[in-house]
């Protein structure tokens, strides 16, 4: 029997086999890399990756809060330093965060805050080394080039919330404790207050397309994001959920950063959208300007994907802890998304 024919009938064989869900879910595995999961009295690091911090006692908020929530702490040895606008050099802000993955007594890392600079140090990080340890990393705004560089890279599954010095009102305090501590599969519904109010009008949901879809949730801020294009560091969003967020931009600058995502091929990947909180970002000047609400429906409507905008992630006091790389399911109608599958190892 020739070659050929041999590959044929090997293929032929081959195809009378059923491929097992367990093999498949093998296959997803090797994909996402699960954190270990933390209980109370463990040891966290906080590390700033980003821009400095101005005021001490914001070192002092972001410490006394963990132990609020009965978390030992541990601070990085550069948190406190500072570069211009930098939390320290690049190398020192890398060293913190290799530094906290690697100690086996660390069992989560906390950013106290974002700002700008955490692109620079993506070169710098041991991913080999994230790999070996996996732990959660949670933070949000421009801690968004690590949670995608670090899926990217790893797999890993991280989590896109609160920072050490961000508000720890009583219902972030409750979503910390449903994803770290009791480890639910947690639904994201926008919690709606009336107030002295005729109708609910504050954390209203707005339906771009209805509809309901399921992947991988992924994103992050708008900026930090689209600035990972062209770059290893930026996931691959096949059948993802894309979630966005942003502060203080103009509407032309999110309508060219959509663009951004158009044309590097990232809209015309996923499978379904959120958008959370776009805080100040209303037109500074000019002549004219489209709305939020005309950009996204210019870039969304076409895809005919279940889209929505107004859930609570981003630049605002109550927000959700997203687990970036879980897989999820949204529903458009409703407004809300929930965790289908655990995102800790047992």
């Amino acid at each position: 029997m020739n070659k050929r024919l041999f590959l044929k009938s090997l293929g032929l064989g081959l195809a009378g086999i059923p491929l097992s869900s367990s093999i498949l879910k093998e296959d997803l595995a090797k994909k996402v890399l699960l954190p270990k999961g933390i209980q109370k009295g463990d040891k966290i690091g906080i590390i700033s990756p980003s821009a400095a911090t101005a005021d001490r006692i914001q070192f002092d908020f972001a410490q006394e809060t963990m132990e609020a929530m009965g978390l030992e702490v541990q601070l990085g040895k550069n948190l406190k330093n500072r570069r211009g606008h930098l939390a320290g050099t690049d190398i020192e802000r890398a060293e913190d965060l290799n530094s906290m993955f690697a100690d086996d007594s660390i069992k989560a890392i906390i950013c106290i805050r974002g700002g700008s600079g955490a692109a620079r140090i993506l070169p710098l990080i041991d991913y080999k080394n994230i790999k070996r340890n996996p732990k959660p990393l949670l933070g949000y705004s421009d801690i968004t080039a690590l949670h995608n560089a670090i899926h990217a890279q790893t797999g890993l599954i991280t989590f896109h919330g609160p920072n050490g010095t961000g508000s720890w009102n009583s219902f972030n305090v409750r979503q910390f404790e449903k994803m770290f501590i009791e480890r639910e599969l947690v639904n994201f519904e926008n919690e709606q207050v009336k107030g002295d109010d005729l109708i609910v009008k504050q954390n209203r949901i707005q339906i771009i397309r209805p509809g309901k879809a399921s992947g991988k949730i992924l994103g992050g801020n708008l900026t930090v994001l689209t600035a990972l294009s062209g770059t290893p560091y930026l996931p691959d969003f096949k059948n993802a959920i894309l979630f966005l967020e942003d502060i203080g931009e103009d509407p032309y600058k999110l309508d060219r950063m959509l663009s951004t995502l158009k044309l590097n091929g990232t809209l015309d990947s996923i499978k379904g959208f959120i958008f959370g909180q776009c805080t100040d970002c209303t037109p500074s000047g000019g002549y004219g300007s489209l709305t939020l609400d005309e950009i996204l429906d210019d870039y969304l409507l076409p895809l005919n994907i279940p889209a929505y905008r107004g859930a609570m992630i981003g630049h605002v006091a109550k927000q959700f802890i997203v687990p970036v790389g879980a897989q999820v399911e949204m529903d458009a109608n409703a407004g809300t998304f929930r965790m289908l599958d655990k995102v800790f190892q047992e």
